[in-house]
């Protein structure tokens, strides 16, 4: 159940790196890193604190697609 995201994207229109990324929203540079390449998937409540700084709604930075596999 793959979760895309647009956070590198909306990172750099704010010209914000990983790590203040991370202190913005309270988490570890690593963490950014591991949402961006989609290692990690974000809880709500880190999903909506990330949203919030770019003041958009979560569905403008997360998608989640289902795979054509999972339906079957």
């Amino acid at each position: 159940m793959p979760l895309y995201n647009h956070l590198k994207e909306y990172r750099a229109k704010i010209n914000v790196n990983q790590q203040e990324m991370g202190k913005l929203v309270g988490v570890s540079r690593q963490t950014i890193s591991q949402i961006e390449r989609g290692d990690y998937s974000p809880s709500v409540t880190l999903a909506l604190k990330i949203a919030q700084v770019f003041q958009v709604k979560v569905e403008d930075i997360f998608s989640y697609v289902e795979d054509e596999e999972e339906e079957q």
